[in-house]
């Protein structure tokens, strides 16, 4: 029998997904390296399946509360509204995929998005991709590392490495013109 090792976190992705409406969809990808198959076993019963997904989902929520998040200095509460588990083509390399969501009112003109949480170093690379409505643009951005624009400064996409301080607050500031409203 294999001894059992907790799954490793090797790299992750989120996307944000802002609506003109003022929805935000936050998609955030983790990937393991998990050599004793821990998520493959629970993989295989439906009901060991749902509990750990449901505790996931739990702790998940838990980090999130632990934040202040500001549209437009209004507070709002990111929500986890689903939680899957899947493979990348080997049982030894589990992913889990949150869907989170959150609102603000967002106007025309300048928008203000902030994000405070506890500080952190990054025990593993990651990277974020924001995807703006059309006809948005970012004024500019405060997210601790270097970033890039892309689609006339309508994505914001920035990479962490493992080891990096990640400081514990954001602040992206971005236009929507009316015509996009």
């Amino acid at each position: 029998m294999k001894e059992h090792v907790e799954p490793i976190p090797l790299y992750a992705q989120g996307f944000f997904i802002v609506d003109s409406s003022g929805l935000f969809n936050q998609m955030v990808i983790f990937d393991y390296w998990d050599p004793s198959g821990y998520y493959k076993k629970i993989s295989s019963d439906e009901d060991l399946l749902r509990e750990e997904l449901e505790k996931i989902k739990s702790n998940m929520q838990y980090f999130l509360d632990c934040e202040r998040l500001l549209i437009n200095g209004e507070e709002t509460r990111p929500l986890v509204k689903y939680v899957s588990l899947g493979f990348r083509g080997k049982e030894e390399l589990p992913y889990l995929f949150f869907h989170i969501i959150f609102k603000g009112e967002i106007v025309e003109g300048e928008n203000i998005y902030e994000d405070y949480f506890d500080e952190e170093v990054a025990e593993y690379d990651y990277v974020v991709t924001w995807i703006f409505p059309l006809g948005a643009r970012v004024v500019s951005a405060d997210v601790g590392v270097e970033y890039s624009l892309f689609e006339n400064r309508r994505l914001l996409v920035y990479h962490v490495k493992a080891g990096t301080t990640v400081r514990g607050y954001e602040k992206i500031v971005f236009e929507l013109s009316k015509s996009h409203r």
